[in-house]
């Protein structure tokens, strides 16, 4: 018996799925990503607040866990007793702005941490054990224009950097001389935006090569010859909503294939349909199919993966098409 078609989001399921994730103590599962705690937060409340439920989770309990995981240093570890990491850095600032308590942690020590994982070749390291990449740059880039601390760091040489991963088919890689990614054509792409440097950017030939990420079966992939994947409708999508060209694949088809990836009895997104749910994949799933006009959501920035509303609120420049 065939699996019944999906045609629209599952929204109180969903809800009740991030609801349920602090619950679910005596998995092993939970144990297991403990280091994902606090981006999984941002996750979290972020599909929560497209879809129009930021209060289905405790504002107080979110801003007391999120504040006792900023280290002496000020950067933010993934939970408690774990390590400052960038990426957790950037999380906590998104979960504070979004429940408008970003004045309850030190502002300038979460400055200070990030400019200080800036190289003299304009590159960031992730944390204090130096691995660089090109999420670091954007992290960082989106860290400070959120705080609206871009002054800190050298924005010239943090956009010379990322130019240097551009490569000859429009994408860009994780550093210079690595393949074309989608995940870090949103990071490069995004950071560009933020400093008002899209004009670096070929964006005919990096929208051909985004678009080719679609599969028959509507799906986007990361890359040539890979798998379809829920989390590419964000990191493929933002990318050609910067870029003005959101048209450029067949809209229909991607979101008949998100929502097929829903669980209908528990709630969630998987990857592709069929899979665990998690987390990470509702978030972008949403996402997605808020850049695809989807009925019922709020709308999703492409630069910074939060509200839109929110980052109106901060009244921050508009840097996409």
């Amino acid at each position: 018996m065939s699996e019944p078609v999906l045609t629209e989001l599952l929204i109180p399921l969903h809800v009740k799925y991030i609801q349920s994730l602090d619950t679910r103590k005596d998995d092993l599962e939970y144990w297991l990503t403990e280091h994902l705690r606090l981006n999984g937060i941002y996750w979290g409340l972020t599909a929560l607040d497209l879809m129009n439920h930021k209060d289905a989770l405790p504002r107080d309990k979110i801003i007391e866990y999120v504040k006792q995981l900023q280290h002496p240093n000020g950067g933010f570890g993934g939970h408690t007793h774990h390590d400052p990491h960038m990426i957790y850095t950037l999380s906590a600032i998104q979960i504070l702005i979004t429940v408008d308590a970003v004045d309850t942690i030190d502002i300038n020590k979460v400055v200070e941490y990030i400019s200080t994982k800036q190289n003299a070749d304009g590159s960031f390291r992730g944390d204090d054990w130096g691995e660089v990449d090109s999420r670091f740059t954007y992290m960082a880039l989106s860290s400070l224009s959120l705080l609206k601390r871009l002054d800190a760091i050298n924005v010239d040489k943090a956009v010379e950097w990322l130019l240097l991963c551009k490569n000859y088919d429009g994408g860009f890689g994780s550093r210079p001389g690595s393949e074309s990614h989608a995940g870090q054509v949103f990071c490069c792409v995004g950071g560009l935006a933020i400093v008002n440097a899209l004009h670096h950017v070929d964006k005919d030939l990096l929208s051909w090569w985004l678009c080719e990420r679609q599969l028959k079966n509507g799906g986007l992939n990361g890359r040539p010859q890979k798998l379809e994947d829920v989390c590419y409708s964000w990191w493929v999508l933002s990318s050609l909503s910067i870029l003005g060209n959101v048209h450029w694949i067949n809209r229909d088809k991607l979101s008949s294939f998100i929502l097929s990836a829903q669980d209908p009895e528990q709630g969630g997104i998987s990857d592709r349909p069929g899979d665990m749910v998690d987390v990470f994949h509702t978030l972008f799933g949403v996402a997605g199919l808020s850049l695809l006009g989807y009925p019922g959501l709020k709308e999703v920035d492409p630069v910074y993966c939060m509200p839109r509303y929110v980052i109106q609120r901060l009244s921050l420049p508009k840097r996409y098409h």
